[in-house]
């Protein structure tokens, strides 16, 4: 049985939450449910849970507060959160699942359904390394993305990250230290997580880090040539857009 804690301070929604996991998903068992920090620590120390659904926001501080003050941290993590921007942002480079207020149903149960499926500690201890750097600075400079392949759990610093290139469902980042990392998700996966870090999508395939923009092209429809040597097509419609990107940014 796979044990799991719920620790949110609105009574309706532990209730909410406690129903639909006991009714719907198997061989899960409720351990218990903490409303604050004080609390959540004496229960996950106690019960030693598989799986924590982890309010963001309570009472006496935040998630990210109480994770700090434990000494191991043994399950994964399902967050709960009313989709504050920056936190929802860091969560999301740091590939732990989330759920947004008001919780949906069918989402719950398919996001425990699939946590349970892939509790895996050392991956679940990379992932919160990430979240919990992410958190602690607003600086780009410092923000790091997980990256998960068949075989590895990598661990990148986002401004290390030269571009991406899109095969279909696969996406392939080039970093700078000439390592290259195919991913079983799609370029839109992270079109906006990087966009918001000094990256843009110049093309259908293409999202490139604008710190390794080297020059631009005009001839054959236009193309930039990045720091690497690289060269990346850009697609008519961006044209116009990224001029004028990189025009401010020699003003600057």
């Amino acid at each position: 049985m796979t044990k799991v804690v719920i620790v949110e301070d609105e009574k309706h929604i532990q209730e909410s939450i406690r129903e639909i996991i006991s009714e719907h998903c198997k061989n899960v068992i409720i351990s218990g449910i903490a409303n604050n920090i004080e609390t959540a620590k004496t229960l996950l120390n106690e019960t030693n849970p598989d799986l924590v659904l982890l309010d963001i926001n309570l009472p006496d501080g935040t998630s990210f507060e109480l994770l700090e003050q434990l000494n191991q941290i043994n399950f994964k993590i399902i967050f709960i959160t009313a989709f504050e921007e920056y936190a929802l942002r860091a969560i999301k480079l740091s590939a732990i699942d989330y759920l947004v207020k008001p919780i949906d149903p069918i989402e719950l149960i398919n996001t425990v359904n699939k946590a349970v499926e892939l509790i895996d500690e050392s991956s679940n201890e990379i992932n919160l390394k990430a979240l919990l750097s992410n958190i602690d600075t607003l600086t780009n400079s410092t923000k790091k993305i997980v990256l998960k392949t068949a075989e590895s759990i990598f661990l990148i610093n986002i401004p290390d990250i030269i571009r991406c290139e899109s095969n279909g469902a696969y996406t392939t980042f080039y970093i700078n230290d000439d390592k290259k990392i195919m991913i079983s998700k799609t370029i839109k996966d992270y079109e906006e997580l990087l966009d918001n870090n000094g990256f843009m999508r110049v093309h259908k395939s293409h999202i490139v880090n604008l710190k390794f923009i080297d020059r631009y092209k005009k001839a054959d429809g236009g193309s930039l040539i990045l720091k690497n040597k690289s060269e990346v097509p850009v697609s008519f419609r961006k044209k116009e857009k990224l001029i004028k990107l990189l025009e401010s940014l020699s003003s600057i």
